[in-house]
């Protein structure tokens, strides 16, 4: 039997953000089995609690339903929201497969946990099938560049013209599943205010709540083409068509043009205990 958490991350309202599913102490869970609980879960992400090997004070393994990740923004803001609730600890350094991630923890009178992790600086590259991606989406035209960012998961960003057309957009997900090892973000908004939508059957998620791998490296690419600058926080709204509302704080600071450290902030709120019995 193991023992695990169901927190909403990315919201301070139960019921509304992105769940996860956290399973506390699994060293003594094969890979294998992880990524068949994962699925059981049927969760965008679920989480698997080790001790740590290296640097870190654990070490977090991350699945979705049909493969691993080497790192993710929601699962680990959301273990460590889970691990700081029940020791009260102003930070925690989570192992991944991408690198060890320092998270920031707050705990405000309402229940709820606040938490700020610094992620991965993304490396980035022109997306080469631009073209069959806009079709696959259903967009025409990306107001910027379509470029890969990969910071673990690798996620391609979509520029639509508004708010209203973000919500219009319906993906063929067969057509975008043809698109190997990649999420595609279309995003919308101005200023310090965004809106963003993930579409990923290649990491088994037609449509993700709150993606927070992708937040810190959309503050990357706006400030890279000069729609904000290095240094400004960008707030970020996912999972609005999905009834499930997200909210994300991300910011980029670069020397030059040149990004050396994305943090992305937000809280997170415990919403039910269980126990897996196989």
């Amino acid at each position: 039997m193991h023992d695990y958490v169901i927190v909403d991350v990315f919201t301070t309202v139960a019921l509304e953000g992105n769940p996860l599913a956290v399973f506390l102490n699994a060293a003594d869970i094969p890979a294998a089995r992880m990524q068949l609980i994962a699925r059981e879960m049927n969760l965008s992400e679920t989480t698997f609690v080790l001790p740590a090997q290296g640097d870190g004070d654990r070490r977090v393994r991350i699945f979705t339903p049909v493969n691993e990740l080497p790192f993710a923004g929601h699962p680990v803001l959301g273990t460590a929201a889970v691990l700081g609730e029940s020791t009260a600890r102003s930070g925690l350094r989570l192992e991944t497969a991408a690198g060890t991630i320092p998270v920031d923890l707050q705990y405000p009178s309402d229940g709820t946990v606040s938490a700020r992790m610094r992620q991965p600086v993304p490396v980035w590259e022109p997306y080469r099938l631009r073209d069959d991606l806009l079709d696959a989406l259903g967009i025409k035209s990306s107001t910027l560049p379509v470029d890969a960012y990969r910071n673990g998961p690798r996620h391609v960003y979509v520029g639509v013209g508004s708010e209203a057309a973000l919500s219009r957009v319906q993906p063929d997900l067969r057509a975008l599943a043809r698109h190997p090892d990649m999420a595609a973000i279309c995003f919308a908004g101005s200023g310090t205010r965004w809106r963003m939508r993930m579409f990923s059957p290649a990491y088994g998620v037609a449509e993700d709540a709150a993606t927070g791998s992708a937040a810190g490296p959309l503050a990357v690419h706006l400030a890279r083409y000069g729609l904000v600058p290095f240094g400004q926080q960008i707030e970020i709204l996912q999972g609005v068509e999905m009834g499930r509302p997200s909210h994300m704080s991300a910011r980029a600071d670069a020397t030059g043009q040149r990004p050396h450290t994305v943090e992305v902030s937000g809280s997170a709120v415990i919403t039910a205990y269980g126990t897996l019995l196989v």
